[in-house]
């Protein structure tokens, strides 16, 4: 264990009552459900009214409107998402006062260091859906698990769950090396591809932070025998156990005589060779074979039987802004999804184009100015598979535009394609040309789904 760990977990054991900065981040809410259901005292603060921040407050947790310095005053510890600037006032005042105060991941990682089963899902792509469907193939079967997901799931309508077991779910984003400060049992590798150069700067880099992601597995890996740099990675890794998923021959999880019906894939699942059962999934998508696999992969691990994994994924309808339909106006399709990759973006595309609409029409935000650049090429392929496509400004986040790029570059290299400034001017431009049979799909980890909020208002008045 670090001393930053160790700095963390003796901080958690000694505090009475832990304040938040941000409580109503997707990321912060269930960790503090699950620090209050087990018995500390939780405070918070925030700017925004939220689905999550009502969440919270319906525990009774008392939460202040506004971040002022005065907001931390008898907190223990404190807690803040790396989403505040560095000039925030609360946040200012918690690192002046001496109270020991750590950014939310690592708090996340003192967390599942307070399981003895705890599951950590990696990867470039997928890892919300598959730590979505690993909870809800758990809740089938009983085990009560406690989860933090970067989706909203369905079943629960919440983004994190505290359970009463030592099951633990967690979804583990390499970016800028953060799931480094967990302490996974399972590490799940789905996939490892080019994303976040910003900071890895080449793929030997990324490989090996997933390589020691990996070896900090004191229980076993599970891992994507059908991915290159997956294999890579843990190439010659010495750990307890290791367990492939897959559609290749050797896989120990393995699809075979995969099926599509329209955008939903079915498969007969092995083990080690002998078939166990016929698992058919309710979410869009080739690609979520090996989503699929992995979860119940892990479900099994940890216990559940496979006829709780059959029913836990064919009950499964995806995790929030994954596919997520909005429903249907004017005959008019609206769905909204995550995907902020060119992989993520065509693994989308290609399961929308395969649903029985008459024109798929791509509503997207890129994001970073870095991301966009480096993968300029393949953000024009992927997005080339919609009928229609239509793009927002760049939303920089925590970056300065140094590349010089502009969306009108992507637009450039997508004949027939539109680029506005305002969500407004793209809910206006859409609502007019969109027709019945269609599907509009906003596209994005940003905002864009306010997009597909203000043509819904649209069509609906």
């Amino acid at each position: 264990m670090s001393m930053g760990q160790l700095d963390i977990d003796s901080a958690l054991q000694g505090a009475r009552r832990v304040h938040f900065i941000g409580i109503g981040g997707s990321g912060m809410c269930p960790l503090a459900e699950i620090l209050h259901s087990e018995g500390w005292q939780i405070t918070g603060s925030d700017v925004n009214e939220s689905e999550t921040l009502t969440r919270v407050e319906a525990l009774g947790i008392p939460v202040f409107m506004g971040q002022r310095a005065e907001n931390i005053i008898d907190a223990d510890m404190i807690v803040y998402t790396a989403a505040l600037l560095p000039d925030n006032p609360e946040l200012a005042a918690a690192k002046a006062s001496g109270i020991p105060t750590f950014e939310r991941a690592s708090l996340l990682g003192a967390v599942t260091r307070r399981y003895p089963d705890c599951v950590c899902v990696c990867g470039t792509h997928g890892k919300t859906t598959t730590t979505a469907m690993l909870t809800q193939i758990l809740l089938t079967a009983g085990l009560d698990p406690t989860a933090v997901i970067g989706g909203r799931l369905p079943l629960t309508g919440t983004n994190g769950l505290a359970g009463r077991s030592g099951h633990m779910v967690c979804e583990a984003c390499e970016f800028q090396d953060t799931f480094l400060q967990l302490s996974p049992d399972v590490a799940v590798l789905l996939n490892v591809d080019e994303d976040h150069m910003e900071y890895f700067k080449t793929m030997e880099n990324l490989i090996a932070s997933f390589r020691k992601f990996a070896s900090m597995a004191t229980r076993a890996v599970i891992y994507n025998g059908d991915d290159l740099n997956t294999r890579s990675a843990l190439d010659g890794l010495q750990v307890r156990r290791l367990i492939s998923f897959g559609r290749s021959e050797g896989s120990v999880f393995r699809a075979v005589n995969v099926t599509m019906d329209g955008a939903f894939a079915g498969y007969d699942l092995l083990y080690n060779g002998e078939f166990l059962t016929t698992i058919r999934l309710q979410i869009p998508g080739e690609h979520n074979v090996s989503n699929s696999l992995a979860a119940i992969a892990a479900a099994m691990l940890s216990g559940a039987s496979i006829l709780d994994c059959e029913r836990g994924a064919a009950a499964f309808r995806g995790a929030g802004r994954r596919f997520e339909v909005l429903g249907t106006y004017n005959g008019v399709t609206v769905a909204d999804d995550y995907a902020h990759h060119p992989a993520e973006l065509e693994a989308v595309l290609t399961a929308a184009k395969r649903m029985p609409f008459r024109r798929v029409w791509a509503v997207f935000q890129p994001f970073t100015y870095s991301r966009t650049a480096m993968l300029l090429d393949e953000f024009a392929r992927a997005l080339s598979l919609a009928d229609c496509v239509v793009l927002t400004k760049i939303m920089g986040a925590r970056e300065v535009n140094t590349y010089g790029i502009a969306a009108a570059d992507l637009a450039a290299k997508l004949p027939g394609s539109l680029c506005f400034e305002e969500f407004e001017e793209v809910a206006g431009y859409v609502t007019e040309h969109a027709q019945p049979e269609d599907l509009v799909i906003t596209l994005g980890c940003g905002d864009v789904y306010k997009a597909a909020k203000l043509m819904i208002a649209k069509w609906e008045t």
